[in-house]
């Protein structure tokens, strides 16, 4: 059992890397959403309505909501929460960008690392990007987004055209999202430091049997699981390559693993950085984790059934 100055490290060195994430994290944040609110004043997104219309409508998200989209593809979540941060967006098309960023985003970072790790890149951008489709789809029928961004909603529209008052309060805004966020991120990462230091990583796996049953991802994949379900794709990469390097896996184990962790990765540190925009928790843990079990499960049923189908067409 560790003493108590171990934990007060562990936790010192929590705050110390909070610390220093939030910085990281700032960096990206302001520039970001400062350039998203100068676009969103000057109309320039506005005149793309008539190309971003018809794909967005496809999610039920407005001309606008492209943006964070695409910010949160090519980059991350700390860009895309800077954009949503500022543009004119109802609260039910929030919840469905951040459904569909939690499941595909950075997908070049991380798809090039599930690529290391056994499953081919390309399938595993297609397999998220399918996933955020289908998911946000059959999200928006219980959200029922509405049809048009509400009048006054962001901060550009509530400024009535005058451009000093609307960098006020965008400084307003980006400080008190920055607070909350630096809160969140400080409590995840000591919270994490400490776990590390007391062990509890593998305590947590023993009783995971089970739920990896539910999760249909093998049981001696348990680790990785874990690993990438608690520190995402990024952070989880170095363990992630390693582990598959070191240890046989079958071809049908590994993709159980990256079709699980593809769509539901990072599930402490992903969601809680939208709880600042007001997003329903529920939306921000629960559709996502769904969509792992039922596309694992899918997988697994179609592997089944595989081989009798090969059987039979080799028989006739």
């Amino acid at each position: 059992m560790l003493s108590r100055d171990k934990y007060t490290q562990a936790a010192r060195e929590g705050v110390g890397k909070g610390w220093s994430g939030f910085l990281w994290m700032m960096k990206i944040l302001i520039p970001i959403s400062f350039f998203t609110l100068v676009l969103d004043y000057t109309g320039i997104i506005s005149k793309l309505d008539f190309i971003l219309a018809p794909i967005m409508g496809v999610l039920s998200l407005p001309p606008v909501a492209a943006l964070p989209l695409i910010i949160g593809l090519l980059t991350g979540i700390y860009g895309a929460v800077a954009a949503m941060l500022v543009l004119p967006m109802a609260p039910e098309h929030m919840t469905l960008v951040a459904i569909f960023l939690l499941v595909s985003h950075n997908l070049i970072q991380e798809s090039t690392i599930q690529g290391q790790a056994g499953l081919n890149p390309v399938k595993a951008t297609l397999l998220r990007l399918t996933t955020s489709v289908i998911t946000v789809a059959l999200c928006a029928m219980v959200l029922n987004p509405p049809d048009a961004v509400p009048a006054g909603a962001g901060l550009a529209a509530a400024s009535k055209g005058a451009f000093l008052p609307l960098v006020n309060a965008w400084a307003l805004a980006t400080a008190g999202l920055a607070a909350k966020i630096l809160a969140i991120i400080m409590t995840i990462m000591v919270a994490l430091q400490v776990m590390k230091a007391g062990g509890a990583i593998p305590v947590i796996l023993r009783p995971l049997g089970p739920f990896m049953t539910v999760m249909g991802v093998d049981r001696k994949m348990g680790l990785l699981w874990l690993t990438a379900t608690l520190f995402g794709l990024s952070y989880g990469a170095a363990v992630i390559v390693e582990e598959t390097k070191e240890n046989t896996f079958t071809d049908h184990e590994l993709t159980q693993l990256h079709v699980s962790i593809g769509i539901n990765h990072a599930m402490i540190e992903d969601p809680a950085l939208f709880l600042p925009l007001g997003i329903g928790a529920f939306w921000l843990w629960v559709p996502r984790l769904i969509a792992a079990i039922t596309a694992v499960q899918l997988l697994n049923l179609w592997h089944r059934l595989r081989p009798s189908h090969d059987r039979e067409a080799k028989a006739a």
